[in-house]
């Protein structure tokens, strides 16, 4: 029997088929049509004719109900069926079936292609390749046959399930066997875990078992740290056969308390599988956490084969590594009877196991410097000077991400996201301050760099600045009298630096911001796996674009000592001193060392990248480390008396940053060794008072616990105060 042939006229189908079809028909006529010359002339437009009406084609009703089922259109594909089996499926039913396969299979697109149509008088068979490109098992291709019938003058599809997908009729179904690889961890840069999967252990409690409720209340108390108050409140009121969990803790704490657990009637611990944080949770701004896949994300994560119950990366590295830390999952598509019996295997493939991530922090210190900054709201950055590798990063207030994944920690976890301090904030990458004057050592190398001046150039300080006029006047925290360049950045002298700033606006109101920019400040640092900042370097054309006026010489006195518009993150602060400290190379910070191989894929090892120089001479530069020694040696120097009997010589450079109404910022930022830089930090704390005071006394600290020294106690103006609320 021959081949029927795709029709080229028009075609008059009834109203209720006519939409379906007409795109059919559209790109039908349009592929069969030819292609005008380029070179030949206008053709007239011939008169509007009438088309002949003509029967419908098995071709274009097949055609037709194939690209429905490409577009994932059920209506589309049951419009197109035969009355009698419209009569007896309803269309809820079959479009439930149609996407119940589709998530099933995991299908992201669906290609058909009709290849042949075979009639005989009013029956016909449409022969069609099908594919199915899916998240989880590959390509899956097959051949199909769809039945036609010829009834009441229209062609329609015969057939139900095995339209959808050959195999599925009846009430056969699809089931997806997903192969899950186990989550990788997240280590130090010594392999010791951050994160890693391990037991939650929960202890709860059933009211109806209690005995001596004394006992369970000291019991519980002990083990969770929880208030014996607190506890009998997230049990009062509930059901007595009811467990009611009270808190997560440590699987070793559960273990070495195993007989109080066992033996305190009313106390009930369960365990499950789940993502652990070293301790109380170790850089949790920087690890981040896990969670339950977002709603909002979940179509998303089905397009990479997710089954949509599993606890993904919210956070942090746990977020950016995802692909790494998830690996891919894997999956066996099987047909089913209606029974539950297999009858067939469509597709498979291996799931590719997670891949461990291996950060550049180091455990121990890490640990040690977050109990430094303590609970108070403020960040600490300390770099590698040769690589930019960031071996710790605090901010503060902390939190302990084991929140965010234990079934018993809800009240823990609606106290951080309550907190108004923001403990989720990560202010190392993404709080943003004036650098106070931190800043006066670009205002140093931009005046030694383009201002003509030499380290001894000599200034008057007579306490104050008025070079724009005594309605201008500005105030120097102390009278210097003469004093040079080198000295001014030791003594932070403002009258100085105002001085410069102003001959630098002379010269060209741009030239400082520059300067800025150049040394890092007002622009993210490209740090990959945390989200950041970039801060604000303010300049002529962003002030004019911001305020609608112009820029005039009192921002660039500001701005020489780090205050007015200037926003900056302690990253930056931390990366530009570690330039200053290796010679001039501005290294893009990195978190991540290492993504360890797996099979054949080979280990990702991130290499230090260069991608800057400061716009310094060999000599200057010499000058400026030579300043900044000064500041915590010489007598003259700000921190001078926080940095007696340092063992380790220290260069840095105090900041105090005005924070209108409130107490100003408290920097201290600089590099150790100051003979052999080695690392580079930066220490803020928000509305702590001067740099000096506060900041300059936990920069010491930091260094002492990076080279293995006696902690030295705080100084008592420098202890923290009850963190204040924002």
């Amino acid at each position: 029997m021959p081949l029927a042939t795709l029709p080229n006229p028009v075609i008059i189908l009834p109203v209720k088929r006519a939409r379906d079809l007409w795109l059919t028909v559209v790109i039908l006529l349009a592929s069969c049509s030819g292609s005008a010359s380029p070179t030949s002339s206008p053709t007239p437009i011939p008169p509007t004719l009438t088309p002949t009406p003509v029967p419908e084609t098995p071709e274009v009703v097949a055609m037709a109900f194939l690209r429905a089922w490409e577009q994932g259109d059920p209506n589309g594909m049951y419009g197109l069926l035969a009355p009698h089996l419209q009569a007896v499926l309803p269309p809820e039913a079959f479009a439930t079936r149609y996407r119940s396969a589709v998530q099933t299979a995991t299908v992201l697109t669906a290609t058909a292609v009709l290849q042949a149509v075979l009639q005989d008088g009013p029956r016909a068979q449409a022969a069609a390749r099908l594919s199915w490109e899916t998240a989880l098992v590959g390509t899956l291709v097959t051949e199909t046959v769809i039945s036609l019938v010829l009834q009441d003058g229209h062609w329609w599809v015969e057939g139900s399930g095995d339209l959808i997908w050959p195999g599925l009729r009846e009430a056969n179904y699809l089931y997806m066997e997903y192969h899950i690889p186990a989550r990788a961890n997240i280590y130090d840069r010594n392999g010791r875990a951050l994160a890693a999967e391990g037991k939650i252990v929960t202890v709860g409690v059933v009211p109806g078992r209690i005995q001596d409720e004394e006992a369970v209340l000291d019991v519980l108390s002990r083990l969770t740290g929880l208030a014996r108050e607190a506890i009998r409140a997230r049990y009062a009121g509930r059901p007595a056969d009811w467990w009611t969990p009270v808190a997560d803790i440590p699987a070793q704490v559960s273990v070495e308390n195993a007989d109080l657990l066992l033996n305190t009637p009313g106390i009930e611990a369960r365990e499950k599988p789940g993502r652990v944080y070293w301790g109380d949770g170790i850089a949790p701004h920087v690890v981040g956490w896990v969670g339950l896949i977002p709603a909002e994300q979940a179509e998303a994560y089905r397009r990479q084969g997710y089954r949509g119950d599993e606890w993904v990366g919210v956070a942090g590295l746990e977020a950016w590594g995802e692909p790494y830390l998830a690996g891919r999952h894997g999956g066996t598509l099987y047909l089913m009877s209606p029974t539950g019996q297999t009858l067939g295997l469509l597709a498979h493939r291996d799931a590719v196991p997670s891949r461990a991530i291996y950060t550049t922090l180091d455990r121990e210190f890490q640990q040690k410097v977050e109990g430094i900054l303590g609970n108070r709201r403020g960040a600490v950055v300390v770099l590698d000077v040769h690589t930019g590798a960031i071996l710790a990063m605090v901010s503060g207030p902390g939190f302990n991400q084991n929140v965010f994944v234990g079934p018993g920690s809800a009240p823990e976890r609606a106290a951080v996201l309550s907190d108004r301090n923001r403990p989720l904030l990560n202010r190392a990458t993404q709080g943003t301050y004036p650098t106070g004057s931190v800043f006066k050592v670009v205002t140093m190398a931009a005046g030694l760099e383009k201002g003509g001046l030499s380290p001894e150039a000599s200034f008057w300080c007579p306490g104050y600045w008025e070079g724009m006029g005594a309605a201008y006047r500005k105030e120097c925290w102390k009278a210097h009298g003469d004093i040079n360049l080198k000295d001014a950045l030791a003594a932070s002298c403002n009258t100085t630096f105002f001085t410069i700033g102003q001959a630098l606006d002379r010269k060209d109101p741009n030239l400082l911001p520059t300067f800025g920019r150049a040394f890092g400040l007002g622009v993210a640092t490209g740090l990959v796996g945390v989200p950041e900042t970039s801060g604000l370097m303010p300049d002529p054309v962003w002030k004019q674009a911001t305020y609608g006026t112009p820029w005039w010489p009192g921002d660039t006195a500001n701005l020489a000592i780090g205050q007015g518009d200037l926003l900056a993150t302690p990253l930056q602060v931390a990366r530009m001193m570690a330039a200053i400290a290796n010679g001039g190379t501005l290294y893009r910070p990195y978190v991540v060392a290492r993504i360890a191989a797996i099979g054949h894929e080979p280990e990702i090892v991130f290499q230090p990248e260069a991608v800057g120089r400061l716009p310094v001479s060999p000599e200057h530069l010499a000058a400026i480390r030579e300043a900044m020694v000064r500041v915590t040696m010489a007598p003259i120097g700000t921190a001078a008396h926080r940095f007696l009997g340092m063992s380790v010589p220290v260069a840095g450079k105090t900041g105090t940053a005005e924070n209108p109404g409130k107490e100003p910022h408290s920097w201290f930022a600089g590099f150790a060794p100051a003979d052999n830089p080695q690392i580079a930090f930066a220490v803020i704390v928000e509305n702590a008072g001067e740099g000096s005071t506060v900041a300059a006394p936990m920069a010491r600290q930091v260094v002492e616990a990076y080279f293995g020294l006696p902690i030295t106690p705080l100084p008592p103006d420098a202890l923290p105060t009850p963190t204040p609320q924002p």
